[in-house]
């Protein structure tokens, strides 16, 4: 594909100047256009097409979460990635569907992997006008804090979801986030994806499921070594499911 076309947004002249500065410096990107706050950024795109909008939070007048989802309605609408002091906007991000997110200060090599992940999304965009409509689309990661910085973890990287008020623990193999969406809305999000409710707080991957226990009526399944209850009404569905994918890894 031909260099990225860019538009980077702050309201902080020095912060912007920053921002300019690190992406012309990058050869993957050929265009560079510069607005100090939403009402220019939309200015610029009423007038110009960029590939990617790297975007301040914190702006006064329309704020960078609200300029976001405005963006993500364009019929031909550009990858986000947002760029802030703050770390408290990760789950605006997740839902906006932002390509990343990125904190201040701005690190060369950083602001270089945003930029790799968003010529990612481009070419597989592109390879995503061939496939036919029918064919599901990937459920979008979920952004994770981990000591100041935020990483994306995928549902392929998901054994399985404890509900926890109005939050979620995703536990992988690595350990377990919790992050601020509650389990029926995740449930409905990954459900394309290999997940299948299994209790009335607990979210499971299919793939990741060890062993099914029945014990006096009781029924328990081990995932990542874990034992989780199998509420009763979904005793069912569930054997249905594990000997379907046995007939298939047959």
């Amino acid at each position: 594909m031909t260099g990225l076309r860019v538009l980077a947004v702050d309201d902080e002249p020095p912060a912007l100047d920053e921002l300019a500065y690190v992406l012309r410096a990058d050869a993957r990107v050929e265009i560079v256009h510069t607005a100090d706050d939403a009402t220019a950024a939309l200015r610029v795109l009423r007038d110009t097409e960029v590939d990617a909008v790297f975007l301040d939070i914190r702006m006064p007048g329309l704020d960078g979460t609200v300029l976001g989802r405005v963006l993500a309605q364009f019929a031909r609408a550009p990858q986000i990635v947002f760029v802030t002091a703050y770390e408290g906007h990760a789950v605006d991000a997740f839902e906006i569907k932002a390509t990343d997110y990125i904190l201040k200060p701005v690190r060369p090599e950083r602001l270089g992997l945003a930029i790799t992940r968003v010529t990612q999304a481009a070419e597989e965009a592109g390879w995503a006008d061939a496939v036919p409509e029918s064919a599901p689309a990937e459920p979008e990661p979920m952004p994770v804090e981990l000591g100041g910085v935020t990483r994306f973890v995928t549902p392929a990287e998901v054994l399985y979801v404890e509900a926890q008020g109005d939050y979620a623990r995703l536990h992988t193999s690595g350990g377990s986030h919790l992050v601020r969406i509650p389990l029926n809305s995740l449930s409905e999000r990954w459900s394309g994806a290999g997940f299948v409710r299994v209790h009335r707080s607990h979210l499971v991957a299919l793939s990741a499921i060890e062993e099914l226990r029945l014990d006096s009526g009781r029924c328990t399944i081990v995932v990542g070594g874990a034992e989780l209850p199998v509420a009763r009404r979904h005793v069912r569905e569930l054997r249905d499911l594990l000997v379907r994918r046995a007939r298939r890894s047959s």
